[in-house]
């Protein structure tokens, strides 16, 4: 397999990574609101806490890589 260094999408591997990681995060934090939402029909209250910290951690993550892209982007 070739090494996919931004010679055939235009994007470096290094700002892909960043961007992918970034959408992760922001698609795990859709998700978790799913599970959230499950836990708390069940009655689980501890259950929908641990996804609610995950969340924020899923949320923090997207907010520093994009603040890291941002800053790459300008640069």
């Amino acid at each position: 397999m070739a090494q996919e260094t931004g010679h055939i999408t235009g994007t470096q591997d290094k700002d892909y990574n960043i961007i992918w990681f970034v959408e992760q995060c922001l698609s795990n934090a859709l998700r978790l609101e799913t599970y959230i939402e499950d836990a708390q029909r069940a009655g689980d209250d501890e259950l929908a806490d641990f996804f609610r910290r995950a969340q924020g951690e899923s949320r923090k993550g997207a907010e520093q890589g994009k603040a890291l892209l941002r800053s790459r982007l300008a640069g």
